[in-house]
């Protein structure tokens, strides 16, 4: 029974590789479910089982990028010495990951337009905005922060930086090397204004 379930989480993953990889080459609408199954050794049914469709095994992959992205921030942001330190690394490897190329198509283009706003917002509230959340959180009670609503600022500042990453990706296409610390240089201006 164990080896059966094993089994079963390693061709899950193995599947979750594959379509990524198609999806970030070809885009949602281009990547053909044809291609993973033959890549996977697998059946379209055998793929149905597992995700029901193309849409579901997006969603797994669109899952697994904000999952790797936001435990890219947790230890970004541990490395510093101080909340605010924490704060800004944070926000820095959360550019730094979600421009990756690997990443951006999935996470910020086809991302939303797949899946819909909603099961996108509750992802990325999953992954990214309670982190930041927290943070934010543990700022104010240390009294760093103006008392302000931090569900206010969670969305804005997640807002701001979602909206960054678009940015600097079609900046770094143009050669822009500048662009990654301008926009660090921006947010840190940001977050001071919510200092105490």
């Amino acid at each position: 029974m164990k080896k059966n379930k094993i089994e079963t989480e390693q061709t899950i993953q193995n599947i979750i590789k594959i379509a990524r990889y198609h999806f970030t080459e070809h885009g949602y609408a281009e990547a053909a479910l044809e291609d993973i199954v033959k890549e996977a050794n697998l059946t379209r049914g055998a793929l149905y089982h597992h995700f029901q469709n193309k849409k579901g095994l997006f969603l797994a992959v669109f899952e697994t990028v904000q999952q790797e992205v936001g435990e890219h921030v947790e230890a970004e942001a541990a490395k510093g010495n101080d909340s605010w330190e924490q704060l800004i690394r944070g926000c820095r490897a959360f550019l730094e990951g979600a421009i990756q190329s690997h990443n951006q198509r999935i996470l910020l283009i086809d991302g939303p337009a797949v899946l819909g706003w909603d099961t996108f917002r509750k992802m990325d509230e999953k992954y990214s905005m309670n982190s930041l959340k927290e943070q934010l959180q543990l700022m104010q009670e240390q009294g760093l922060l103006k008392p302000i609503s931090i569900e206010a600022m969670t969305h804005c500042l997640s807002g701001a930086m979602n909206e960054a990453v678009l940015w600097i990706a079609d900046r770094l296409d143009q050669e822009d090397e500048d662009v990654m610390e301008d926009a660090i240089i921006v947010l840190e201006h940001l977050l001071g204004g919510l200092k105490k």
